[in-house]
């Protein structure tokens, strides 16, 4: 099973919002999916337009999931994606 980190949309029309979720590659945008990692609001004003679950992210890239193009820059953002390169980088240097 391939699983990837993406983005369900919900709200109504015109007014996007949108679930950070971890799901199988193989179901649809807005289908079942895994786990709720988190929130975007792009049309919102404020700051608090993007939350992550960052234990539970760092979690799923961990254990393989796929980050999809906008949820990678959503990640990379919140430096998310640097905090998964460093736990790697670790991990490799551990093992030597």
């Amino acid at each position: 099973m391939s699983v990837k980190i993406r983005m369900a949309r919900v709200g109504r029309r015109k007014a996007a919002y949108f679930r950070i979720v971890v799901a199988d590659s193989r179901r649809a945008r807005d289908g079942r999916f895994i786990e709720i990692l988190g929130r975007y609001q792009p049309l919102q004003k404020e700051d608090k337009q993007i939350y992550v679950n960052e234990e539970r992210a760092l979690k799923w890239l961990k254990d393989g999931a796929l980050p999809s193009d906008t949820v990678r820059s959503i990640f990379r953002k919140l430096g998310i994606m640097r905090k998964f390169h460093e736990m790697n980088q670790a991990r490799r240097l551990a093992a030597k």
